[in-house]
C-alpha cells in the first residue's frame, strides 16, 4: 500500500468517475484502475462498485476512506513538520473563507503578502460555512475564516477580529440623513436578505426577531455584490459587514450609504485548523496578517 494509491482512491471517491480522477491525479486510466486493484488485493476488500459510467465506494470503502484521508493528512503534516523552520521552504497554504470575507479581505491579503515578500504559497477559496469545514475535515483545505463557533475541542482557532454589521441604503432614502438606524425599524423595512446557507443571513435573523422575512422572499441575493445593485435601484435595503463598506459603495458612487445601528450588532471572525496540524508558527504569521487586512478595510472605507 503507498501514498499514492491512497491519493487515487480519495479522487476516485471524490469524482465517481475512472477518467476524470485520473485525468485530476495526471495519470493514464489504465495506471489509475490498476492502482486502485492492487490497493483492494493489498487490503483484501473491494473498495469500489463499478458500473458502467460511474463507480460507486462499496460498504467497506465508505468505512476505510476516512482513514485514507487521515493517514494522507498526517503524511503532508510531516512533510511540513521537517520544514516549518527552514525559511527556504516555501509553505503552502489551502484558505478558505465565508462568502462575505473573501471577496473583501482576500485582495489585501494578496497584496500584503506580496509586498512583504512572505514565503506563503496560498490557494484561496470561498464557500458556504458547512462546506468550508467539510473540507476542512477532508484535508481538501488547511484553514478557514469563519464567523461561526466552532468545537474548540475539535479544532484550534486564531481570533481575528470583531465586525460590526451595518445598513446598506440608497443614498436617496430619507434615512440616509440618519446618524444611526434603529435595529426595530428594520422590522418592516424591505430588507433585502442573502439567500439561505449564508451565516450572515442567520445572523440578522437573530438580531431581527420580529423582521417580516415574507416581505423579501421574492428578494434574495447569492451575494452581497448582487443585493448592492438591487439597492442602487431603489429595491430596498440590506444589512452588510463593515468590510465591504468600501468595495460595494465604491461600486455604485453617490448611490449607496452605509449608516449604523442601534443597538449595535458584530460578528466575530475567527480562523479555524484542524488540531492535528501542527504548524503553529505559520497560522500565527497568517492570523495577523489577515487581523492587518482589517485594519486596512477600515481606513480605506
Amino acid at each position: 500500500m503507498t501514498l499514492t494509491e491512497l491519493r487515487y482512491m480519495v479522487r476516485l471517491a471524490e469524482l465517481k468517475h475512472f477518467g476524470a480522477a485520473a485525468e485530476a491525479c495526471h495519470v493514464s486510466q489504465p495506471t489509475l484502475s490498476v492502482a486502485i486493484k492492487k490497493l483492494e488485493g493489498f487490503l483484501g476488500t473491494t473498495l469500489f462498485e463499478r458500473r458502467k459510467h460511474q463507480v460507486l465506494l462499496t460498504e467497506s470503502g465508505e468505512r476505510l476512506l476516512p482513514q485514507a484521508r487521515r493517514i494522507l493528512q498526517d503524511a503532508e503534516l510531516m512533510i511540513h513538520m521537517a520544514h516549518d523552520e527552514d525559511e527556504r521552504y516555501q509553505q503552502s497554504i489551502r484558505l478558505g473563507a465565508i462568502l462575505t470575507v473573501g471577496p473583501y479581505i482576500f485582495p489585501h491579503l494578496i497584496q500584503r503578502m506580496t509586498n512583504q515578500q512572505l514565503r506563503l504559497n496560498l490557494f484561496l477559496t470561498e464557500d458556504f460555512t458547512n462546506n468550508l469545514i467539510s473540507a476542512l475535515e477532508q484535508g481538501s483545505l488547511d484553514a478557514i475564516i469563519l464567523a461561526t463557533p466552532v468545537d474548540e475541542r475539535l479544532y484550534r482557532v486564531y481570533p481575528l477580529y470583531s465586525e460590526p454589521l451595518q445598513l446598506l441604503l440608497p443614498a436617496q432614502h430619507n434615512w440616509a440623513q440618519k446618524d444611526r438606524i434603529d435595529l426595530e425599524m428594520l422590522d418592516t423595512a424591505q430588507l433585502l436578505m442573502l439567500a439561505e446557507g449564508h451565516c450572515l443571513r442567520d445572523q440578522v435573523l437573530m438580531a431581527c426577531p420580529n423582521l417580516q422575512t415574507e416581505r423579501n422572499a421574492s428578494l434574495r441575493g447569492n451575494s452581497l455584490a448582487t443585493l448592492s445593485h438591487m439597492i442602487a435601484l431603489g429595491m430596498g435595503m440590506t444589512i452588510i459587514p463593515s468590510s465591504a463598506e468600501k468595495v460595494l459603495c465604491n461600486a455604485h458612487k453617490d448611490m449607496l450609504v452605509c449608516r449604523p445601528v442601534e443597538p449595535s450588532i458584530t460578528r466575530e471572525l475567527r480562523l479555524v485548523i484542524r488540531r492535528s496540524d501542527m504548524r503553529h508558527r505559520i497560522y500565527e504569521q497568517l492570523q495577523n496578517q489577515l487581523k492587518a487586512c482589517r485594519e486596512v478595510a477600515l481606513e480605506s472605507a
